[in-house]
């Protein structure tokens, strides 16, 4: 493990925990998946991987994430849009390399939305890991059963046992409510960089369809699809860690060439 110091960040009065390694550009932004944390697999491996190059690496948890204050149930996606937009701003310097990891490629395809609206022109670079932008609405809503329905409209929220976690995820009625105020994939996606997609095959959490649904709204000369037959959600065997950091290694370099 990494050992960098936890920092923390204010952002709308909830203390956001932040790592972060410096180093030289471009760096390397982690955003991880709903109910992970920056300790995870994945993380971690980038974040060795970022100290061993010299390269500056940034993580952090979104509320009522991992070491991060408030509640996981008050979260949505325009909350942790802007917790990640703020620790963006303030712990970033020149070109960047976003890296997203399931609920975390949604929050970087709005990110650069963001900053690219706002004139802000840094991200070089995306490699999304089993993206899942739009989630709420392309699968979790039409997958709810009547009873989860019925939960959703008395108590405002349900919840669905999972996988990857000991507890049951909790969808809250806020959270998609919210995320119809962020979808993406109703027409083209223009990212401005190249963008780097990794994917299993056998994902039961956001299948291999919805990638390529995503690559359909992707400027086609700037995308890139990598399949794994046989993995998973997670992709976090040791040849899905390699075949990420050779994506994050690929697109930093890119991203290190001038700009046209």
């Amino acid at each position: 493990m990494i050992a960098s110091q936890v920092e923390f960040l204010d952002v709308d009065g909830t203390s956001i925990a932040v790592r972060r390694q410096e180093g030289d550009v471009p760096g390397v932004v982690w955003l991880g998946g709903y109910k992970s944390d920056m300790l995870g697999t994945k993380a971690e491996a980038l974040a060795e991987w970022a100290a061993g190059q010299g390269r500056a690496f940034v993580r952090h948890d979104y509320s009522g994430h991992g070491e991060s204050g408030g509640a996981f149930e008050d979260g949505t996606i325009s909350k942790w849009l802007r917790e990640s937009l703020a620790v963006f701003a303030r712990y970033t310097r020149g070109p960047q390399v976003l890296v997203g990891s399931s609920m975390g490629g949604w929050v970087a395809l709005r990110m650069v939305q963001e900053l690219l609206k706002a004139g802000e022109s840094r991200v070089r670079g995306l490699v999304l890991i089993a993206p899942a932008p739009d989630f709420t609405a392309e699968l979790v809503e039409p997958a709810m059963t009547g009873d989860q329905r019925r939960d959703l409209a008395e108590q405002g929220y349900f919840q669905i046992p999972s996988d990857y976690a000991d507890e049951p995820y909790i969808y809250t009625r806020a959270l998609i409510e919210d995320g119809r105020d962020n979808l993406m994939m109703g027409g083209p996606i223009d990212t401005h960089c190249p963008v780097h997609i990794l994917q299993g095959m056998l994902d039961d959490s956001v299948p291999h369809g919805h990638a390529l649904k995503l690559v359909s709204l992707l400027p086609a000369d700037d995308v890139t699809l990598s399949l794994v037959p046989d993995g998973d959600h997670r992709l976090s065997r040791p040849q899905d860690i390699e075949l990420l950091i050779g994506a994050v290694r690929e697109m930093t370099a890119r991203a290190s060439q001038p700009e046209a």
